[in-house]
């Protein structure tokens, strides 16, 4: 089988990572690197300064030719960058969100189908492994579920050139929500009902309307609840930025990053993803009321780094490009998801709740 001609469009943390997968995967062959700015120039030496470099999206597909595009650029760029790439005949790995709105996602999920090509969403927790182990022990712990998740970045320097950037088009609860939604979908396998939301804008140097703190929660229809916070900036607090956190009426289960959560790891993208240990608590008492069952302590050490995360993603977009998988659900889920986090952004600004 030929080798997958794959183009790589945008070169921040989440694209370089993806790039080195490619690099690394005999079954794919990075044919070209797309960003406005230098980073490409410093991704290319990266790999050992051997690929076509490009500035324009829209020149690099009509000169490549590629099998397959890796978008990892800012969320408004994305419906036009996947569909085009669907009428170009290639198949789609997008970074999430899938698009700013909802309309916009199932503009592109319907472009995947017309062209009878694979999207895969960058939805990174799916492949990990001490997170998708998280997500089992949370389904046996009985209903309703609560859950409880955030990620506050005190975010400086680069970070925080990196961050109002991507608030030009989503704030932090929509951008990184969507990850933490769909763990909470997943965990509860539930019907969201409603969702409401608070936030705050702490800086003058965001766009008109933009926030950049925010705190969504979501009512599920089994009665299980969870709330999800996120927010971005130099004023950010990092007391308790890392909580993941699912309790059911048989106990409760904690991911327990002790290095990952330590106050200097909040804007650490390679950190975002530890978990470590997973403490698992049972709620069974006795006559006197006291536990029966001491905690365990599920060691996650040997987890994959932001990398290795990145490269079990690209291994199984390769999968469903080679085997022919059927991606209806984890197109489906990546909508659902979506509409979850921009009815927060919704209710915040209206100061409704809304019904889904």
């Amino acid at each position: 089988m030929s080798k997958i001609k794959i183009l790589v469009v945008g070169c921040g943390n989440m694209g370089r990572s993806h790039a080195l997968a490619y690099h690394g995967l005999n079954d794919f062959e990075i044919c070209g690197i797309v960003s406005r700015g230098s980073s490409k120039e410093k991704l290319n030496e990266e790999l050992g300064g051997n690929y076509a470099l490009y500035a324009d999206y829209h020149e690099a597909l009509k000169e490549t030719q590629a099998d397959a595009v890796c978008i990892s650029t800012y969320p408004d760029t994305h419906e036009e960058y996947a569909i085009a790439a669907f009428e170009a005949g290639a198949h789609v790995f997008l970074e999430k969100p899938v698009a700013p709105s909802v309309e916009g996602c199932e503009r592109v999920v319907a472009a995947a189908i017309a062209a009878n090509k694979k999207l895969v969403v960058g939805y990174i927790l799916r492949h990990h492994p001490s997170w998708m182990q998280f997500i089992d022990l949370a389904k046996d712990l009985g209903k309703p579920l609560v859950m409880r998740m955030n990620l506050n970045q005190q975010s400086h320097g680069k970070m925080w050139d990196t961050h109002k950037n991507l608030m030009n088009s989503m704030s932090p609860i929509v951008d990184c929500g969507v990850h933490y939604v769909d763990v909470m979908c997943q965990m509860t396998q539930a019907k969201p009902l409603r969702v409401s939301a608070i936030g705050a804008r702490l800086s003058e140097e965001l766009n008109p309307g933009m926030y950049n703190y925010g705190q969504l929660q979501v009512t599920f229809d089994d009665g299980s609840v969870g709330w999800y916070e996120a927010g971005w900036g130099p004023m950010a607090s990092t007391k308790a930025f890392f909580i993941k956190d699912v309790w059911g009426p048989k106990g409760s289960a904690t991911i327990s990053a002790q290095n990952a959560s330590e106050e200097d790891q909040s804007d650490n993208v390679d950190a975002h993803s530890k978990t470590e240990q997973i403490r698992v608590h049972s709620a069974e008492i006795n006559e006197k009321n006291e536990f029966i069952n001491e905690d365990q302590w599920i060691s996650t050490e040997d987890e994959p780094d932001h990398d290795g995360l990145c490269l079990r993603e690209q291994e199984y977009f390769l999968k469903s490009i080679q085997e022919d998988l059927d991606l209806t659900d984890h197109m489906n889920d990546a909508i659902n998801s979506l509409k979850i986090v921009l009815a927060a952004d919704q209710a915040f600004k209206t100061g409704q709740a809304i019904q889904l």
